[in-house]
């Protein structure tokens, strides 16, 4: 009953929207953290300043290894996560900005074991030990003191934790500003990893600033409150910060470029393990077309800090602006 009131609520909030003019700019990519642990800590991502109305569908398909221990943790990913996410904003009368997020996630072993081999070793790029584990095998289990918190299920789809989100502009005209304030509520499985079983809140300060005609940066700053991680046992998590800034290009009609940088401390209280404890760092790249209403985008995302990220993503994504 939940997850068909969810669906409800997205086809519903998409129904009744009433198309407007669309933006010459479009915003940043829509690039989430999409490592296991940190992703049902109110993972964020970057946003434009200014307000909208639009529907977006975003698949991302992501590659994920870390094996580690110390004296108190156990920590075992090796994945491949594919997430489908729903995304709905209106704009009610430039005053205030409503949203709602709906993450259906996917744990699978993948298939791309061997390519990665190949890859690093071809251009000499360590493997982060994934080569002493047998190639498309599923693994994600966490435990502290040898008890286990969280045990993913291969092969297996479930919603993920939904998002509400308000967005208030201060400043209109360039640089644009504004904050936004989310929600995040425990509909995904935490004992399975699809979500972090308690309410989790943020707020972030975004602007956005014209640089010529045809270029545009973004800037967020944010703090997120994430609740205790409900799994098998409890897991006191801790607030985090994140932030970054990309820039969109419009090189050709219709086409634009884009960069950008991401990073966010660990919401998990410290581990010794390394790749936990330091802060994540997501580069992107991407190209976005925009014809009337409809625009597309397709991104690829790696981690330089090799840390708290996987080890990479690709985005596509449908947005309609309404």
């Amino acid at each position: 009953m939940k997850k068909k009131a969810i669906v409800f609520l997205i086809s519903f909030l998409f129904c009744i929207s009433i198309p407007v003019i669309t933006h010459a700019f479009e915003g940043p990519l829509k690039v989430r953290n999409q490592f296991p642990l940190f992703l049902p800590a109110d993972a964020p991502y970057l946003e434009q300043a200014m307000t909208e109305s639009s529907f977006v569908i975003g698949l991302s398909h992501s590659s994920i290894y870390l094996v580690g221990n110390s004296t108190e943790w156990d920590m075992g990913l090796d994945m491949e996560l594919t997430e489908l996410n729903l995304s709905y904003r209106r704009n009610i009368r430039d005053f205030i900005e409503i949203g709602v997020d709906l993450p259906i996630l996917s744990f699978n072993s993948g298939f791309m074991d061997g390519f990665l081999e190949g890859y690093h070793d071809a251009f000499g790029f360590p493997d982060y030990g994934r080569s002493d584990r047998p190639d498309n095998e599923f693994l994600y289990e966490v435990r502290r003191d040898g008890v286990l918190i969280v045990r993913g299920e291969g092969g297996h789809t479930g919603f993920g934790d939904m998002r509400l989100t308000l967005k208030k502009l201060i400043i209109k005209e360039d640089p644009v500003i504004s904050i936004r304030a989310d929600i995040e509520l425990p509909t995904g499985d935490a004992k399975k990893g699809y979500g972090n079983g308690s309410v989790d809140t943020g707020i972030a300060v975004m602007l956005d600033k014209k640089l010529g005609e045809t270029n545009k940066a973004y800037l967020n700053l944010g703090i997120a409150f994430p609740g205790d991680l409900k799994g098998h046992e409890t897991v006191k998590l801790k607030k985090f910060v994140y932030g970054g800034a990309g820039i969109e290009s419009e090189v050709w009609e219709h086409v634009s470029l884009l960069a950008q940088l991401f990073f966010q401390t660990s919401p998990y209280p410290d581990t010794d393990i390394s790749e936990v404890d330091r802060t994540a760092v997501l580069f992107s790249l991407g190209g976005r077309y925009t014809s009337g209403n409809n625009g597309f985008e397709f991104s690829f995302t790696e981690d330089p800090n090799t840390a708290g990220a996987p080890d990479f993503t690709v985005n596509i994504l449908y947005k309609r602006s309404l």
